[in-house]
């Protein structure tokens, strides 16, 4: 009787704990974003997951897998910010204020203050060095590239923009706009002096 009460105990005490993985991946992604890759352990990823070394690397695989994991969460998340702008089909200048205005409230959100981009706070150390994160970073570039295109030059059919402007240099101008907030927010440059660059960007881009 005894022995079976103490083998119970034993396989309540060696099962897995349950987790859900989009929260531990999120959990994993908030240290990379505040101590970077090189400054990120797997003692400090099991910490904030609250999971063990085991259960990590059985759940994600090792640290550079668990880190690929988070940038593809955090590019979903921004796909979702895409969406919430173009609902109602806005005009080219409301539709860019919109992402430029839901990016600073991801880049301004930190607990311990402004935190900037996930993708570019974290991935342009790294890509450095990993030729996986180089070709993530290179895709989503390429690919905000081609989103801002591809309305910047439905904006000008409309007549929104001046016709003689070239759709590919604006479309790399408001993706590079994206990339000065992330990295001044991450610098702590106040809000207030971003939005202002955000009022010329625009003003360059949707002049006509």
């Amino acid at each position: 009787m005894v022995q079976k009460s103490v083998s119970s105990e034993a396989k309540r005490r060696g099962r897995p704990r349950a987790y859900d993985p989009a929260v531990a991946i999120e959990q994993a992604a908030a240290v990379f974003w505040k101590a970077g890759y090189a400054g990120t352990s797997l003692d400090d990823l099991a910490a904030a997951t609250g999971m063990n070394r085991p259960s990590l690397y059985a759940a994600f695989g090792d640290k550079r897998e668990l880190y690929l994991k988070t940038l593809e969460f955090y590019r979903t998340r921004n796909r979702d910010l895409i969406k919430r702008a173009l609902a109602g089909e806005p005009p080219l200048r409301e539709l860019l204020q919109r992402i430029y205005a839901g990016a600073l409230d991801i880049y301004y959100a930190g607990d311990d203050g402004a935190r900037g981009c996930y993708t570019i706070g974290t991935a342009t150390t790294v890509a450095a060095v990993d030729e996986g994160v180089r070709e993530f970073l290179a895709q989503s570039f390429s690919s905000t590239d081609a989103f801002f295109f591809q309305h910047i030059v439905a904006a000008q059919k409309r007549g929104e923009i001046s016709a003689p402007a070239d759709p590919a240099a604006l479309a790399a101008l408001t993706t590079a706009t994206l990339h000065t907030l992330a990295v001044r927010s991450r610098a702590q440059v106040p809000r207030a002096e971003l939005e202002k660059i955000v009022t010329s960007a625009l003003a360059v881009i949707c002049a006509k």
